[in-house]
């Protein structure tokens, strides 16, 4: 069942002009309408994609569908979306929501961090894990991130966000390039020496059921994809094929003019032992052990 809305806070910034909105259930939740100025299959696009990366272990949001009523957007005047020479209302309905990360309690919260703080974020290794992710989905947007600590917490933990450009956005003809779907700075592939460092992602995405991957696309509500079921199915099809994909992907980017892994097939100093995302990745970045 739908999450109800019951107030909006405030707009947010990006493309699908998405407002922070209070939940029924307590939560506070990034939604996106279905008339947002990008395209209304970016809603399909962000639940799947969303729901799939978390399937693989990677951080990201808890997402949901949220119901926002026609009483609720007639009696709040900010509920509307920018089309430049006009304004539109907010469409009430059912609408894609991601939950804020950190929620609304004070805390940490940014969209980007100095390098010197980039590199020892909790779980730099994810930023492989997602790089397989979004080459699988053919993520054609530049990978976004969020940055979340506690107050007490000295580090900060990356959030991978904005899922709506998977699926190549609104298209469904899944149109691949090296540079898509990659993140903005090198500095987060620099430990990457072999296959072995997008583990265990990479081998969490070749060996994904089809079975979940179907499951997924299911929750999806049919208006956000106009009720083409034709056209859901061959994208799920695709998916599947894709699983054995995303290694040749990979190499096209590493291979590319941009040269985001100067360390693959060496070895540094804590290689062996940095399996599962501790400090050793970031302290070896910092203290010159991974050239």
């Amino acid at each position: 069942m739908a999450v109800l809305a019951v107030q909006q806070i405030r707009k947010m910034r990006g493309g699908a002009q998405g407002h922070l909105i209070l939940g029924a259930d307590g939560n506070a939740y990034v939604v996106k309408f279905q008339n947002n100025p990008q395209h209304l299959r970016v809603l399909a696009n962000e639940l799947m994609a969303t729901r799939l990366a978390a399937g693989v272990g990677l951080t990201a949001p808890v997402c949901d569908v949220i119901e926002v009523t026609e009483w609720l957007v007639e009696n709040t005047s900010d509920l509307e979306l920018d089309f430049g020479p006009r304004r539109e209302r907010c469409q009430p309905g059912l609408c894609f929501g991601s939950r804020l990360v950190g929620g609304l309690m004070p805390g940490h919260l940014f969209d980007y961090l100095p390098e010197e703080q980039l590199i020892d974020v909790k779980n730099l290794r994810e930023f492989t894990g997602i790089l397989a992710f979004d080459k699988w989905t053919c993520n054609v947007n530049g990978r976004q991130a969020v940055y979340s600590k506690k107050t007490r917490e000295k580090r900060y933990t990356a959030t991978f966000i904005d899922f709506g450009y998977c699926f190549n956005a609104g298209e469904w003809i899944l149109r691949d390039a090296p540079l898509r779907g990659v993140f903005a700075r090198n500095v987060v592939y620099r430990g990457v020496t072999g296959w072995d460092s997008l583990e265990p992602w990479l081998t969490r995405i070749e060996e994904m059921d089809a079975q979940t991957i179907w499951g997924v696309a299911e929750t999806v509500p049919p208006e956000w994809y106009g009720g083409d079921v034709t056209g859901l199915e061959a994208l799920v099809e695709e998916l599947v094929k894709r699983r054995a994909k995303v290694r040749e992907l990979i190499t096209s980017f590493r291979e590319s003019s941009r040269a985001p892994f100067p360390n693959w097939g060496k070895k540094g100093k804590n290689a062996a032992n940095d399996q599962f995302g501790g400090p050793t990745w970031a302290d070896d970045l910092k203290h010159g052990f991974v050239m």
